[in-house]
């Protein structure tokens, strides 16, 4: 088969691997149907993920049809449609039963395109079937689904649950990409008063309008001054760090009130400056974390009841064989305006 294989710091290539193969009874093996790039995968390919090794397949997000099973894989069944998890879950260890599936100590976590093969390919084994897969429904199209492999729950546990947002809180959310988008949207299931957005790019400020935010600003801007001015002089109850730069971190720490949290979803690759001579005395939560994809069905529910509209995050769409220029077209968002790019195999595309 067809795979976008890791070739070291900077390299990729689109090519012939060998086909996966069930090698513990909970596999499943899915044709990949439709797949999409994360912002993690452009950290691996700058050499931020040294995890990741040369010949590794990339990808952690995919929709397909489950081709093969295990013999103790009891719930998934061949020729279901499924959602291929971001994070692969043994559901059995401490952290799985306390709900933190991106912690998995029997061989989950993320896993996917990190220390096994990935997605973006023609096929993908995905361990512990039961755990790790979700049944898409009928009313739900292949590249919404998609959304659902990890931004929306990354964005909505790690950013919005973790920064506790509720309802009458001024949220600022630095970084309007995908992740930053979905934050947006899952913000506003608990109607904070207003949603401040900061990111460079006019095309994700108006678009991030669209999807809910009251404000958008450039960092460029005087962000601080314009904050304080909304916030009565407080500062932000809840400030969600979108990117994965210091620059960004940093902001949201100088944009938070006393009392506020700082909730940081984005990959960092180089360390960022904790102020603490600052925050010592300002009583700030900063929190962390791997996305645990336990609100997946939840999410799913609300997709498939048409109270979530995903609609607007693809904007771009490849065949899965044009991966080489999805990649390109994804590395250059600036340029492109590129969001979440999605492809799919021709089985779907018919």
């Amino acid at each position: 088969m067809k795979a976008l294989v890791y070739g070291g710091t900077g390299h990729h290539s689109w090519s012939d691997v060998p086909d996966p193969s069930i090698k513990d009874p909970e596999d499943a093996i899915i044709r990949v149907d439709a797949v999409t790039i994360c912002g993690t995968d452009l950290h691996i390919l700058k050499g931020d993920v040294p995890e990741v090794t040369a010949g590794r397949v990339l990808g952690h997000e995919a929709v397909g049809t489950v081709l093969e099973v295990g013999s103790h894989v009891r719930d998934i069944k061949v020729g279901q449609r499924v959602l291929v998890s971001c994070i692969s879950a043994c559901g059995r260890c401490r952290y799985c039963r306390e709900g933190r599936y991106g912690q998995c100590l029997g061989g989950g976590g993320w896993v996917l395109g990190h220390t096994i093969d990935g997605t973006q390919a023609e096929m993908v084994r995905v361990p512990y079937a039961d755990h790790s897969l979700h049944v898409v429904p009928a009313n739900v199209s292949s590249e919404d689904a998609l959304m659902l492999a990890d931004i929306l729950p990354t964005s909505y546990e790690v950013g919005v649950l973790a920064g506790q947002v509720s309802p009458g809180d001024t949220v600022a959310v630095v970084g309007a990409g995908p992740i930053g988008l979905a934050a947006i949207m899952t913000a506003r299931l608990f109607t904070p008063s207003r949603v401040i957005v900061i990111d460079p790019a006019a095309s994700r400020r108006e678009q991030a309008i669209a999807l809910g935010a009251d404000h958008a600003f450039s960092p460029g801007d005087d962000v601080e001054s314009a904050v304080e001015h909304l916030t009565h002089g407080r500062g932000v109850d809840v400030a969600i760090e979108a990117v994965g730069v210091p620059s960004s971190f940093e902001m949201c720490t100088e944009l938070v009130r006393a009392g506020g949290r700082v909730a940081n979803v984005g990959v960092h690759g180089e360390p960022a400056t904790i102020h603490l001579e600052q925050l010592w005395i300002k009583d700030v939560t900063i929190t962390t974390g791997l996305v645990d994809t336990r609100t997946t069905p939840l999410l799913m529910r609300l997709l498939s009841e048409g109270k979530l509209d995903v609609s607007h995050l693809t904007t771009h769409r490849f065949g899965i064989a044009e991966m080489q220029d999805a990649y390109d077209v994804f590395s250059r968002a600036g340029e492109t305006g590129a969001l979440k790019v999605a492809l799919f195999s021709p089985e779907e595309a018919l």
